[in-house]
């Protein structure tokens, strides 16, 4: 094996192309999507900390406003997915 052979080889990314850096690699514009929904959910969690009461035909339930929101987000995830699955078949 040559010097030139070992050295191309070694400077080819995962993909087999020439990459100038990892960065291409790691922040795909997926990830980047992700990170910033993260980052967006976790200051929704942060400001609404507060109790809030909920009534549900006859109980009545104090829980935080973010709890509140992910359950009902939840369920509409899952009928949804329901749905979506269930039109598939």
């Amino acid at each position: 094996m040559s010097s030139r052979t070992s050295t191309s080889r070694m400077s080819r990314g995962r993909r087999g192309g020439m990459h100038g850096s990892r960065w291409g690699d790691v922040l795909t514009p997926g990830r980047v999507v992700v990170g910033v929904l993260l980052i967006l959910c976790l200051v929704f969690i942060f400001e609404n900390t507060g109790e809030t009461k909920i009534r549900l035909l006859i109980p009545e339930v104090i829980m935080p406003l973010w709890l509140a929101l992910l359950a009902v987000g939840l369920i509409g995830f899952i009928c949804g997915a329901f749905l979506f699955f269930h039109r598939r078949r």
